[in-house]
């Protein structure tokens, strides 16, 4: 080789566009998710059997499925990007997998029992069974969703910790990666503003504290703020509504 050879980008220099795309993916999928969950276009019975209605499939299977194959891509271009931390990405790599199973279990228990809940037992727990579906429906499968969704999401973020850029975003990345952030925050804003407060307000404060912490200790790495972005617009939003609706 000589001088003149081209040399491999490096993570300062490697362009933001696979990272953009990625979280483009998860802003579309939270769209798709509202149109899926709110609107009337997919209450319809996937088969004569009414089994399930669409908006259950949907939502149990191609929806996190999309955007788990896109956390996941993100995983492996962060990990890429990475010079060392074998240790450490192992056990990142664990619990991001960890926090994969747990969020489909969490999905799948809560689409199935959410279908039998208000199809067979809109009164509440009048019978053992109806308990049994409330409970799974409202409580365990959220317990077992937001395990995974905080494992997750905290794996990405520490990733990102480990394999920071040298280089500060261009301010046309950073406009990209707002914007991206803005959609996850509305989602988040819608969830929590206009329903009831429950333990999901104490999983998204804790991922905002800890992309705040990332964000003040590491500087303006491109997942981080992409992140404290998403998470303290939704609990702004939140707590303005609710101390107006106070």
């Amino acid at each position: 080789m000589t001088s003149s050879a081209i040399a491999m980008p490096t993570a300062e220099t490697r362009s933001l566009r696979g990272t953009h795309a990625l979280l483009a993916v998860q802003s579309i999928v939270v769209v798709l998710l509202s149109i899926n969950r709110l609107s009337a276009l997919t209450i319809g019975y996937v088969a004569p059997n009414e089994f399930l209605r669409w908006v259950d499939l949907h939502n149990m299977l191609t929806l996190p499925l999309i955007s788990l194959v896109a956390f996941y891509m993100l995983k492996r271009r962060l990990e890429a990007e990475s010079l060392g931390g074998e240790g450490a990405h192992l056990a990142l790599g664990l619990l991001f997998i960890v926090g994969v199973y747990l969020l489909a279990a969490g999905y799948g228990n809560h689409e199935v029992t959410n279908y039998l809940h208000t199809r067979f037992c809109p009164n509440g727990d009048a019978s053992d069974l109806c308990r049994i579906i409330a409970f799974n429906d409202d409580r365990f499968s959220h317990w077992v969703f937001f395990a995974g969704f905080t494992a997750m999401n905290t794996a990405v973020m520490l990733l990102q910790a480990l394999a920071p850029r040298g280089v500060r975003p261009a301010g046309g990345d950073v406009a990209l990666l707002v914007i991206n952030g803005l959609f996850i925050g509305a989602g988040v804003f819608a969830n929590l503003a206009f329903e009831e407060i429950g333990q999901d307000l104490y999983i998204v404060a804790a991922l905002a504290l800890l992309a705040g912490v990332l964000l003040w200790r590491r500087g303006p790495q491109p997942l981080t703020i992409y992140y404290a972005v998403a998470y303290w617009f939704g609990l702004v939003g939140t707590a303005l509504v609710k101390g107006l609706t106070l």
